[in-house]
């Protein structure tokens, strides 16, 4: 697996130079791994970039420049980045309306695990959800979950192929389904896969 490593990480000075133009690369790089999956809920396919990214951001807003808190934020990050056999996803679920938010929150408990994707000629694969720490309440599911999709060695083979992709939602509450996942993010996705 590609981890971070605490020697390839920018100084809270050169992340502060170099910001405005990492920021709008991963910005362009976020485009092709984002998949909107109805109205309310984004997934963020992840790798390596994007978690970098996530790190450098956490350093510079903690202002955390000691070797322990550095490390603790790696050791919290690298987690999220693919191995070359599956897919790591962030899951928002978005309303932008607070009262509509708290009722449907308590309404989408146990959507993380509707989750899907399908290889076009292969079963689907549902969501390994929140492996780090528990997201829901009895109340409530959190707005963001952490997902993993392990793939066959034959679906990563045809995803080399160029063969298609879908991604959906099979919830009480929500479904959604995206058939086909559009070529410049399969295409994308496809790369993140040995």
């Amino acid at each position: 697996m590609t981890q971070i490593a605490r020697d390839s990480l920018l100084s809270l000075e050169a992340y502060a130079k170099a910001r405005k133009d990492f920021r709008a690369r991963v910005i362009k790089h976020k485009k092709n791994r984002t998949l909107r999956l109805g109205e309310h809920v984004t997934l963020l396919f992840e790798d390596e970039l994007t978690i970098r990214y996530q790190v450098q951001e956490m350093l510079r807003i903690e202002r955390i420049f000691e070797d322990e808190g550095i490390q603790q934020e790696l050791d919290a990050y690298n987690p999220l980045i693919p191995d070359g056999s599956n897919w790591k996803a962030t899951m928002l679920i978005e309303y932008t309306d607070i009262e509509e938010r708290q009722r449907m929150l308590a309404q989408l408990k146990g959507i993380e695990t509707g989750v899907w994707i399908q290889v076009e000629g292969c079963d689907r694969v549902s969501a390994i959800a929140d492996e780090d720490l528990e997201r829901e309440t009895e109340e409530k599911t959190s707005a963001v979950h952490f997902l993993r999709f392990e793939l066959t060695a034959e679906m990563r083979r045809a995803l080399q192929y160029g063969v298609g992709l879908a991604a959906g939602i099979d919830h009480p509450a929500y479904q959604a389904c995206l058939d086909p996942v559009p070529a410049n993010s399969r295409a994308a996705l496809a790369e993140d896969l040995a």
